[in-house]
């Protein structure tokens, strides 16, 4: 017999207690944490002395089927 299939809630409620945790971890152990910005599309390591370093940008690139230039 299969075992049930939890209800989504609990699933998301578990991934984002997953995430904070390991956020958390990292705090500890002064590792630097990966950051998205969604405005400028930009993608940086933020340490843990409170600096930023660039890592990377979004691609642009056409709707969706469509070959980017």
């Amino acid at each position: 017999m299969s075992a049930p299939v939890p209800h989504d809630g609990i699933v998301v409620r578990n991934a984002r207690l997953a995430v904070k945790n390991e956020l958390e971890k990292k705090r500890l152990l002064n590792q630097p944490i990966a950051r998205f910005d969604p405005k400028s599309g930009k993608v940086y390591m933020e340490h843990a002395d409170g600096t930023k370093t660039l890592v990377g940008e979004t691609v642009k690139k056409g709707g969706y089927g469509k070959q980017a230039d």
